[in-house]
């Protein structure tokens, strides 16, 4: 099933980056613009019905000290793949700091239950293998929007492939205990989402296209680290040099 979505999600992006066939709104990174904001309806759809009411459960039932612990077990997890792709960029520092994080949290910090990591000093880092295409020179290509999975880019949306595949959840054999942790997940990230809501509404004249921007500004921060250089001329984005044989990474990484 999951195999199967992940190919339909590829194959939807390649076919709209090649084709053009989307109505093109007057932001040249958003060439499927006609297509995105149909996605946007049908996810806003699922998110007021499904989505949106079931975190707002979570929230109103859950005391915060179990929110905590599910934050901090799915962190936890996350960290792995983390230090993979810092190490992958080329920072091999942050990456021994992330797996240490694993090492102490997934034991002192019982199996990932407490940040004890983060009271020691171990700062919590946040990359995926979106980024880490960006650090090597991948262009992010057009921007896309799916239901579920939210705003990516083309970049974004391979990386996101990868991600998945290399997501340590989806290789639990236990099938009930598996589907359980994915759905817990979903309803954990969404919560945290809870209070960018009325921040959005209140300050979007036009929700989609404050979704867009503020995606695109924030990928373009990760990439750099916080510090991206200023644009080109005409708006021309400037991409990080490529990481590898013969080459160095961008200054601004830390």
């Amino acid at each position: 099933m999951k195999k199967m979505f992940v190919k339909s999600v590829v194959s939807f992006a390649v076919a709209i980056a090649l084709s053009g066939a989307a109505v093109a709104g007057d932001n040249p990174k958003d060439p499927a613009e006609g297509f995105n904001r149909a996605m946007f309806a049908v996810n806003e759809g699922l998110d007021t019905v499904i989505m949106k009411p079931v975190a707002q459960g979570y929230d109103y039932v859950a005391p915060l000290p179990v929110k905590a612990v599910v934050g901090n077990f799915f962190s936890n997890i996350g960290d792995l793949m983390i230090g993979v792709n810092n190490l992958l960029q080329g920072k091999p520092d942050q990456a021994l700091n992330d797996w240490g994080r694993v090492l102490v949290n997934t034991t002192i910090g019982i199996g990932g239950a407490f940040d004890i990591a983060s009271e020691m000093g171990m700062d919590k880092h946040y990359e995926d293998f979106g980024q880490t295409m960006g650090v090597w020179g991948v262009d992010e290509g057009a921007y896309l929007f799916w239901p579920v999975i939210g705003p990516r880019t083309v970049r974004d949306t391979a990386g996101w492939v990868v991600d998945s595949y290399t997501d340590p959840v989806w290789y639990i054999d236990d099938v009930p205990t598996r589907n359980t942790l994915v759905g817990i997940r979903l309803i954990d990230q969404r919560y945290a989402l809870l209070p960018t809501d009325k921040i959005i509404e209140e300050g979007a004249l036009d929700k989609y296209t404050y979704i867009r921007d503020s995606y695109l500004q924030h990928r373009r921060n990760a990439v750099y680290d916080g510090n991206p250089p200023r644009n080109g001329a005409a708006g021309e984005d400037v991409r990080p040099a490529p990481i590898g044989p013969g080459s160095s990474k961008p200054a601004s990484d830390k």
